[in-house]
């Protein structure tokens, strides 16, 4: 009982579908149009879906991330959340603004922000699933409390397998969030050492396709714009499909952190079979984000319900 009592008081047990059935029965509908608008006018996607990730893993799937500071001391305001694309932030923003219109004081950033994430995969081509709902907004968000928390792109297999297990995330779910990257963009700086400095008697890691290694470093001379990025998957980057993974068995997997997905035989099988079998992978994927939509959320007085995400009520 006691047990039972402490997983209610953490929220998990408190997340259900349709949570808002009574009090805001067209939450999600209202979400997903101001999502359909934000996406005809910009790829919003892979943003939208990365602040999901950077929320959950930092204090929890709370909107921490969503808190903009004066000082520029929040946790958007971390180095590691600097490349995340404001398309995303506006995004929730916009949804929130919706939704308060018609359900003022109801719905939790957080929920909307779950709820977003969702969607932007299905509208890319990925697979439908529904949210888990109840979460409350948080009352922290620093800076300092980022760093460690978020995935590298040069991480090997066993600090990612860390991270993950962290958060209750198994391997699978690990290979399948990684699918995540078939609509994500990198900025070069992230994977320059594999082209020039990866070691000394190979400066090119000998693990990329040598004619993807040839391409990347055409769009990505030493000197290029900080600014500019490459897909992450290589072949359809704005389409959420398996296709990242067939990538990552031809040799282009863009990060080291993809790459040693393929070459560590504890997830090789698992990459392989995503490659080959779209459904599993989609499978999987939905599986996974309802698994990382649980992580650290708050319920009652943990928390609040946001009237603008990028503020604390009081």
């Amino acid at each position: 009982m006691l047990v039972f009592m402490i997983l209610i008081m953490r929220g998990e047990g408190q997340l259900r579908e349709n949570f808002y059935a009574a009090s805001c029965p067209n939450a999600e509908t209202i979400v997903r149009q101001a999502v359909v608008t934000k996406m005809s006018l910009t790829a919003t996607a892979p943003g939208t879906l990365r602040l999901f990730f950077h929320d959950c893993f930092v204090e929890g799937c709370d909107a921490s991330i969503m808190i903009a500071s004066p000082n520029n001391d929040a946790e958007k305001d971390a180095s590691d959340n600097l490349s995340v694309a404001g398309d995303g932030f506006d995004t929730v923003a916009k949804a929130k603004q919706a939704v308060e219109a018609i359900c003022p004081g109801v719905v939790s950033c957080a929920d909307i922000l779950a709820i977003a994430a969702r969607d932007v995969v299905t509208l890319s081509g990925g697979p439908k699933f529904n949210v888990e709902l109840g979460r409350r907004d948080g009352l922290v968000s620093t800076a300092s409390r980022v760093k460690g928390n978020l995935p590298e792109a040069n991480f090997n297999l066993d600090q990612l397998k860390s991270m993950f297990s962290n958060h209750n995330l198994s391997l699978v779910d690990l290979v399948a969030l990684s699918g995540a990257h078939t609509i994500g963009f990198s900025h070069c700086e992230f994977f320059a050492n594999r082209l020039y400095s990866f070691s000394p008697p190979s400066p090119i890691d000998p693990s990329l396709d040598p004619t993807y290694a040839q391409e990347l470093i055409k769009l990505c001379p030493k000197n290029v714009d900080p600014t500019f990025v490459v897909g992450l998957d290589s072949q359809t980057s704005r389409t959420f499909d398996n296709l990242y993974y067939k990538g990552l068995v031809a040799g282009k997997g863009l990060l080291t952190s993809d790459a040693v997905l393929l070459k560590d035989p504890a997830t090789n099988a698992t990459v392989t079979d995503f490659a080959n079998n779209p459904l599993n992978f989609n499978t999987a994927f939905a599986t996974a984000m309802i698994k990382l939509g649980r992580v650290g959320v708050k319920t009652g007085n943990e928390g609040e319900i946001r009237r603008n995400c990028a503020s604390f009520n009081t």
